[in-house]
């Protein structure tokens, strides 16, 4: 069987003249950095992760996000789990149990002395503890070969490939990650990250059929709520999930996708399976992940001028002949 590789990123450098709280306490200047630089050199070395695991306080929050926008992955991927906040060994292997069988590299982003204690649990032999008496400092990553299945990691399974400090690797790295476009292709990513799915809702008022389209990230063109499958969920449920975070709606979705259509991106070609949503209801605002976003109501004439992409609009007017005939 295939060996899987297990990532542990400790938190940057922390912020303590804020008087926050533990929970909320933020980085520092430099803690970004050194998040954006591990992100970079695991784009780098090439050991993107298929899974990533975060605790939510602020510190490991930003340092998580920090670092997916260096490795070029969508941060919405990332699991945040309260379990990981201040977690022993056990509550470490409970969640990292929870990973789909199908990720072969999890990157885990949390806090010590727990990282460090997992680091030891899993390392067959002893580990060598360098002369400064840091196993993880801050901006730490770890990287482990792992023989056991995520479900069933045990004492001594792994093997410590690697320790990398931030203070190993350039800022340059990070400075040269950061002028790449969001959308440009930064090597390789997981093979699932290929297969979407995507919404597209509408409403009738006053009898008349509406469409809603959305406001891409940056803001310069209008799409429909789309992403990545989630190994752990149809493309149905993907496609159920993406709407209530990008559109901030819910509603029945077809049973089946009314069609699909390609684009290219990461030097590959994704296939997006588009879902027909009867929308019931938006949801509040504080509720609504993406709420930066501007949405619109249109007729489905005018929402085939707004969509770029002409397979997606074809399947706009698919959905007006489909709703008629019901």
């Amino acid at each position: 069987m295939k060996g899987r590789t297990l990532l542990v990123l400790r938190h940057g450098k922390s912020d303590w003249s804020t008087g926050q709280e533990d929970f909320h306490r933020p980085l520092v200047s430099r803690g970004q950095l050194g998040s954006r630089k591990m992100g970079a050199w695991i784009r780098q070395q090439k050991l993107l992760p298929d899974t990533v695991l975060s605790s939510p306080a602020e510190r490991a929050r930003a340092t998580t996000v920090a670092a997916c926008k260096a490795m070029g992955l969508p941060v919405k991927q990332v699991r945040f789990d309260e379990r990981l906040y201040g977690a022993s060994v056990e509550d470490q292997l409970t969640v990292l149990a929870e990973c789909p069988a199908s990720a072969r590299r999890v990157m885990l982003v949390g806090h010590n002395p727990g990282l460090e204690e997992l680091i030891q649990h899993l390392a067959a032999g002893p580990v060598a503890i360098p002369e400064d008496g840091k196993l993880l400092p801050t901006s730490a990553l770890a990287q482990l070969a792992v023989t056991d299945e995520w479900r069933n990691l045990g004492r001594g399974c792994a093997s410590l490939i690697s320790v990398t400090r931030a203070g190993e690797v350039p800022d340059e790295l990070a400075s040269r990650s950061a002028e790449l476009p969001s959308d440009e292709p930064r090597g390789p990513v997981p093979d699932y990250f290929f297969t979407q799915s995507a919404v597209l809702p509408y409403r009738f008022t006053d009898g008349n059929l509406e469409i809603m389209v959305i406001a891409s990230r940056k803001g310069t063109r209008w799409v429909i709520p789309k992403g990545v499958k989630e190994p752990e969920l149809s493309l149905r449920d993907s496609a159920a999930k993406e709407a209530l975070e990008e559109a901030g709606v819910r509603g029945q979705l077809d049973d089946e996708p009314i069609g699909h259509y390609d684009y290219a991106k990461w030097g590959g070609v994704c296939q997006v399976a588009v879902f027909p949503m009867a929308v019931s209801e938006s949801v509040p605002e504080e509720e609504w992940e993406e709420s930066h976003r501007a949405r619109r109501w249109v007729d489905p004439k005018e929402a085939k001028r707004l969509l770029d992409e002409p397979a997606l609009r074809k399947l706009v007017g698919k959905l007006v002949k489909c709703l008629a005939e019901r």
